[in-house]
């Protein structure tokens, strides 16, 4: 059940006996809406999916706390490679790590496309690269690497649940800025079940694309989003306008909801239908 559904009612008593006593009393008057939760089969993709997005966070972090060390180290590399983690990048960090602190022969270690820019980084790494600095970097990539290890693990299981939801897969894989992998993040936390959702708002709401609505004193705020719903599907979601360089109007063509239309999404969303939990799972 949603929390804000049963929420005992301000200005009385308040123990664990008398919350027990509320609960049964709310049950039995049958004033509780059943929660959505998805069959089995998506349950466990879901719960995959999102330690997968939780790791993925956790090694972006990782990487961002590798470049601040080269920052204090003056080492300017990413400013000269856009992906200092790729084959280059990491051969020129282990050869750091490895005691190298020649500019020239940092720089011969580029590959490929790399090697056209051998002056910028012979620039980039002519900075002060300590033996502190190497024990730190190689904690960092360690760290890395163990997080890549455990997500292509969970790569490989998620492919092993997805295979139900292949048609449906292929389905979202067809639209623009939606990947498999967000095809995998979609099923795992809206399931094939669109009877669910009353209405398309009801969905865009609970991704927290709709504006909240307050009124006080007969004076009504919009506010950007309703803070309350699913952060999982909704960076998803994000991230897919993104990469689709789509804006409110395309959003709107996709979802079928305008943002003036889905002002209201959060109030009607909650007299009718399956009931949200507001910490974002279902």
């Amino acid at each position: 059940m949603n929390a804000r559904d049963v929420k005992h009612l301000p200005g009385r008593p308040k123990t664990d006996t008398l919350d027990a006593v509320w609960l049964a009393k709310v049950a039995e008057r049958q004033m509780l809406r059943p929660s959505f939760v998805p069959p089995r089969p998506v349950r466990q993709l879901r719960d995959v999916t999102r330690y997968r997005t939780d790791l993925v966070a956790a090694r972006t972090a990782e990487k961002q706390r590798v470049e601040k060390l080269l920052e204090d180290a003056q080492i300017k590399l990413s400013v000269v490679a856009s992906d200092i983690f790729g084959v280059s990048g990491r051969a020129m960090l282990a050869a750091l790590i490895a005691g190298e602190r020649d500019p020239k022969r940092l720089a011969q270690l580029a590959r490929a496309r790399m090697r056209a820019k051998l002056s910028l980084l012979e620039e980039a790494f002519t900075g002060f690269f300590s033996d502190h600095h190497g024990f730190l970097l190689t904690r960092m990539l360690d760290r890395i690497d163990a997080l890549s290890a455990d997500i292509a693990a969970l790569d490989a299981r998620i492919e092993a649940l997805i295979g139900p939801f292949a048609q449906t897969v292929d389905r979202l894989d067809e639209t623009p800025g939606i990947g498999q992998t967000a095809a995998h993040l979609l099923i795992a936390e809206i399931g094939v079940d669109m009877t669910r959702f009353p209405t398309a708002g009801h969905l865009v709401s609970w991704a927290k694309f709709a504006p909240g609505v307050k009124e006080s004193a007969g004076k009504r705020k919009g506010t950007a989003t309703t803070g309350h719903g699913n952060p999982y599907l909704a960076r998803v979601l994000g991230e897919a306008a993104v990469a689709a360089g789509r804006t409110d109007t395309s959003l709107e063509s996709a979802t079928g909801v305008s943002p003036a239309d889905a002002a209201p999404t959060r109030r009607s969303s909650r007299s009718a239908g399956p009931s949200w939990s507001s910490s974002g799972t279902c």
